[in-house]
């Protein structure tokens, strides 16, 4: 295993990316980890971002040099319980015909067309099984290949339940298999720093589970066969997906991550914390011995910002965004 700090690029007077015009919301994004959520259509030259706020999520859409086109406020659908509903998590997931907006909260799971406009599917959480001091939610959403894995508490949420956590589930990473038997292209995380890497298919199958260390790890996520994990002390760790094996931590954030992104078509990580950083990782594998290899790149701060989502804006990494707790805007980076 080899420990890394967050050094900066190799030469710190050259930027890869700088602020581009910022995207207003109607309210400031709730604070919460992974809250901002983006989708690039380009047959349509546009872009959607997806942030939560208190009980509605706000969807948007915007052109290319950041103008916004529309904007969409989506509700918890009424139910049964006298606390007032929040909303957890929102979240597109591409399937292979469809793609679908995914709104998680304490009440149920509300599935969208990809523009908010028509609810096609919604699940009621059932809290009778619960006992009265456990909160029932459901928080953590991908797509794995025809499916939508959802988390509620300790399980996953298919057409059927998974097991495989003994804490809450903060976030789910999905990656395609591309066709290749027995890999691992579905990871797990929880409020305990657990980590559970499954197999999808017909029937899901549990090919690992990592061990935590008493640290929630607030995000995670895939990419060939390489786990990158973040968690509440500011780490990012670099696991093998088949054993489970640590390679690499990193001493990115001086606080607690708050989002992890990829962008698949180039391996490049986005890590977002509470101590205002935004930091930009390339992963690669050695071509000597295929071991785990990571390079700093470029650092972004969000001046008296607590952030609590990032993602990149296309697969490529060539852009990203980001949200903070009590800001009424989208910070948008293209790259230099």
């Amino acid at each position: 295993m080899v420990a890394a700090d967050s050094e900066g690029p190799k030469d710190p007077g050259i930027r890869m990316f700088r602020r581009e015009r910022s995207i207003p919301l109607q309210g400031s994004a709730a604070a919460l980890c992974n809250n901002l959520s983006v989708l690039q259509l380009p047959a349509r030259n546009l872009t959607l971002f997806g942030v939560v706020h208190g009980p509605s999520a706000q969807v948007l859409s915007a052109a290319p040099d950041g103008v916004p086109l529309a904007q969409r406020q989506l509700h918890v659908k009424e139910g049964a319980g006298v606390s007032a509903p929040h909303i957890t998590q929102v979240h597109w997931c591409v399937l292979p015909f469809r793609v679908l907006l995914v709104l998680t909260s304490h009440r149920g799971i509300q599935m969208y067309e990809s523009d908010g406009s028509i609810m096609v599917y919604w699940h009621a959480l059932d809290s009778g099984d619960a006992p009265s001091v456990q909160a029932v939610f459901a928080r953590g959403i991908a797509a794995s290949g025809h499916f939508i894995c959802v988390a509620k508490g300790p399980n996953i949420v298919l057409s059927e339940e998974l097991a495989g956590h003994q804490t809450p589930i903060t976030d789910i990473a999905t990656e395609p298999a591309q066709g290749q038997d027995g890999v691992a292209d579905m990871v797990t995380a929880d409020d305990s720093g657990s980590l559970c890497v499954w197999r999808s298919g017909p029937e899901f199958t549990l090919l690992t589970r990592i061990p935590g260390f008493g640290v929630p790890c607030s995000s995670v996520q895939l990419w060939q066969g390489i786990v990158a994990a973040g968690y509440g002390n500011g780490q990012v760790h670099l696991y093998e997906a088949t054993t489970g094996t640590l390679n690499i931590q990193i001493n990115a954030h001086a606080r607690a991550i708050c989002a992890l992104n990829l962008a698949p078509e180039v391996g490049k990580l986005l890590s977002a914390a509470e101590d205002t950083f935004v930091h930009i990782w390339k992963l690669s594998r050695s071509p000597q011995n295929g071991c785990i290899e990571v390079e700093h790149c470029h650092s972004e701060c969000v001046s008296d910002t607590q952030v609590c989502g990032a993602q990149f804006c296309d697969p490529s990494g060539s852009s990203f965004a980001v949200t903070g707790y009590d800001l009424t805007e989208i910070l948008r980076f293209g790259s230099v």
